[in-house]
């Protein structure tokens, strides 16, 4: 949690994150549910097709456990300019995004959020390396809290849905 960054977090569930009015979340309140992670911009190439992709993710999965934490990240180009209340905004105005917006973070560099430091540490990394290369890397996180794959920006979230059945276990 906030104040125990100093001992290595063994769970997504360990983290205190901002939403985008500021207020902390303790991503306790997710466990027991399958998660996928994203860093999401508002002005980049990638931008429909992800948020559309997962607002109909979470609409068909929401009731069967998953939960999508959205990070706006203006790391890329600049291509979330705007607040982290103006990026929430603009996803639940034109894409009915019902899942949390949080504040703005970075995922790259010496700024990185705690979060994204757990989940670019993780197994699931793999051959991505430790570096977020643009928007709309996506983490699917288990029940358990431990992130189980890493996709790319190129890949549709709802080319994912497999893993995400067989992560709630409705496959």
């Amino acid at each position: 949690m906030g104040s125990s960054q100093s001992i290595a977090e063994h769970s997504i569930y360990e983290f205190t994150v901002k939403d985008c009015r500021g207020k902390d979340v303790d991503l306790s309140i997710y466990k027991g549910k399958v998660l996928l992670v994203v860093n999401v911009a508002s002005k980049c190439g990638f931008t429909d097709s992800n948020y559309t992709g997962l607002t109909e993710l979470y609409s068909k999965y929401k009731d069967k456990g998953l939960e999508i934490l959205a990070f706006p990240c203006n790391q890329f180009l600049s291509q979330e300019p705007g607040t982290s209340v103006e990026a929430e905004t603009f996803a639940c105005t034109k894409y009915k995004a019902e899942y949390p917006v949080f504040q703005k973070v970075c995922v790259n560099g010496p700024e990185t959020a705690p979060v994204y430091k757990f989940l670019k540490a993780s197994k699931a990394a793999g051959s991505f390396g430790s570096r977020i290369k643009w928007n709309f890397t996506k983490f699917l996180v288990d029940k358990e809290g431990q992130a189980i794959n890493r996709y790319s920006p190129t890949t549709s979230p709802l080319s994912i849905e497999k893993d995400i059945q067989k992560a709630l276990g409705c496959e």
